[in-house]
């Protein structure tokens, strides 16, 4: 048996999570990703939609600004409320 190496470049590797993030309108955050990239997401479609109380309760003004990053993602109140990353960088949330 022969093993043949093929020497690959290496590339670096730019993982996806989130930066930094901003409200701008009600309901509403600009993200920014450690690719370099930005997205503005409205999450009040999604919010309006839902049927469940403790989800409906980001329709509060208040409640909704209280988000942190964690672990590269948006969080809101210890994972009450948290989205996929794919979803974020979409900028589509359903």
């Amino acid at each position: 048996m022969r093993v043949i190496e093929t020497a690959v470049a290496e590339m670096p590797t730019q993982v996806l999570a989130v930066a930094a993030a901003e409200v701008v309108a009600p309901h509403t955050l600009h993200i920014a990703f450690t690719t370099g990239e930005q997205r503005t997401v409205d999450f009040g479609p999604f919010l309006r939609r839902a049927t469940h109380p403790s989800i409906q309760a980001y329709l509060e003004k208040e409640k909704f600004c209280q988000f942190a990053i964690v672990n590269g993602n948006v969080n809101w109140n210890d994972y009450d409320l948290i989205f996929p990353l794919a979803a974020l960088h979409d900028g589509a949330i359903y």
